[in-house]
């Protein structure tokens, strides 16, 4: 690693000051890999992504020494997967016959009469299990078939992306693993018990603020102490190169299916716009992915405002976060003035986190994208806005979203894509506790 750049995560120095355990330095002291030295099949991607991984000034690998050859054997794994017709024919045949893909696209009449414009539904909450977190599993796992792995672990939020990682491990024969955060199970108990029925071990993680960031902490960890057997299932567009650009390209069947689909309906193979909610991103960015290099299509990011950016209860991490590295990669951090992580706080499990993918991160700072928070209240109403008006219950995650539509003028003639992400049969303890039904 001598011909290496090292460089510590001043951002999180404080968590070194805190705690200098072994565990603690393998997660925070971090080694920026440039990841230039291996000849790899370049990936036939949309992203604005370089070769080390940068999108813009935000991205790259900042890891601990022991993942380094992890890290660089995915990368080589991954562009060698995306262009083998047997791997992409496996993919795609579960993603039609297991998922139930192309999921529809569907015309919300009432809702375009309301907002007077035309509002189209990409329906991922009727995938199988629920939400768009399977199109990535099924690929993840099926690459970590193919590089020989047999313990497979992930991190979870709302629970979702643990679902449909413990569902592809039961399919393909394979242990599971799976961190979450205390707060999260207590919230998120139906998924909790989808899981071990799935034959997942689910851990609960206890520190910090016992949700989403803590949990990928805790995986990372595990991550560093079996390097040789595991392989880490992101469930979002965070983490270290190629991570981010992975699940992008595992979640771009979204926006793929979306051409054809508003070719059939509109007769055009673009809407005016795209709406998806951000946490990590792994939504937004399948929804986006083959629209962000068309400037007829303007792309919103609807991030968790919390009770609200001008509060200490947030989770809007593009509005109030700064420039520093977290879980491997260069973004944007909710953190202090002296580099110590902000707790987030939102209604939504999926959508709490500090962080953002660096795609997310580049495309928000670079005016491709624009950025409307929403707060919880927001996405309530736009909840039972759409449950009462078209008879589908959304996921809090995919609610904020819908809180878009209070926020925002759209002209009559504009097609609006929102990217319903998934149901919301897991938040019903949540809604029967904040709506008044």
């Amino acid at each position: 690693m001598n011909d290496q750049l090292r460089e510590v995560n001043k951002t999180n120095i404080h968590e070194q000051a805190a705690d200098a355990t072994h565990r603690r330095l393998a997660f925070f002291i971090t080694i920026h890999t440039t990841m230039s030295q291996t000849t790899t099949i370049k990936p036939k991607h949309q992203l604005p992504v370089d070769d080390n991984g940068y999108y813009g000034r935000f991205g790259g690998a900042y890891i601990p020494e022991i993942l380094h050859k992890n890290v660089e054997t995915l990368k080589e794994a991954f562009y060698s997967a995306i262009d083998d017709k047997r791997f992409n024919d496996e993919f795609n045949k579960l993603l039609r016959d297991y998922v139930g893909r192309p999921s529809p696209l569907y015309k919300a009449e009432a809702l375009s009469r309301i907002y007077n414009t035309n509002i189209y539904l990409k329906r991922e909450d009727l995938n199988h299990t629920g939400a768009h977190k399977i199109n990535n599993a099924i690929g993840s796992v099926l690459l970590a078939k193919r590089m020989g792995k047999t313990r497979i672990i992930a991190e979870t939020g709302a629970g979702q992306h643990g679902v449909a990682t413990a569902t592809v491990c039961a399919l393909e024969g394979l242990e599971c693993i799976v961190y979450m955060g205390a707060t999260d199970i207590a919230r998120q108990q139906p998924n909790v018990q989808r899981m071990k029925m799935l034959g997942a071990k689910v851990v609960p993680v206890t520190s910090g603020n016992k949700t989403l960031k803590d949990a990928t902490n805790e995986a990372i960890r595990d991550w560093c102490c079996h390097p040789a057997d595991t392989f880490y299932v992101i469930g979002s567009t965070v983490g270290p190169h190629p991570y981010p650009e992975m699940v992008a390209r595992f979640q771009s069947v979204i926006s793929e299916e979306m051409m054809w689909q508003l070719k059939q309906q509109t007769g055009r193979s673009y809407p005016d716009y795209v709406v998806a909610c951000v946490g990590g991103g792994s939504n937004a960015a399948g929804a986006f992915y083959h629209f962000i290099d068309n400037d007829k299509v303007r792309l919103i990011a609807a991030e968790a405002a919390g009770k609200g950016i001008d509060t200490n209860e947030s989770a809007a991490t593009i509005k109030l976060g700064r420039e520093g590295i977290i879980h491997g990669a260069r973004t944007l951090v909710m953190q202090t003035p002296d580099g110590q992580i902000i707790e987030p706080y939102s209604i939504s499990a999926g959508l709490d986190y500090p962080g953002i993918g660096p795609l997310h991160a580049y495309l928000a700072t670079s005016h491709r994208s624009e950025v409307i928070a929403v707060t919880d209240t927001e996405a309530l109403e736009g909840a039972m806005q759409l449950t009462r008006a078209e008879g589908i219950i959304p996921a809090l995650e995919s609610a904020h979203a819908l809180g878009v539509l209070g926020k925002k003028k759209f002209k009559p003639d504009d097609v609006v894509v929102i990217n319903l992400s998934g149901r919301g049969d897991k938040d019903m303890n949540t809604y029967l506790q904040y709506i008044n039904i």
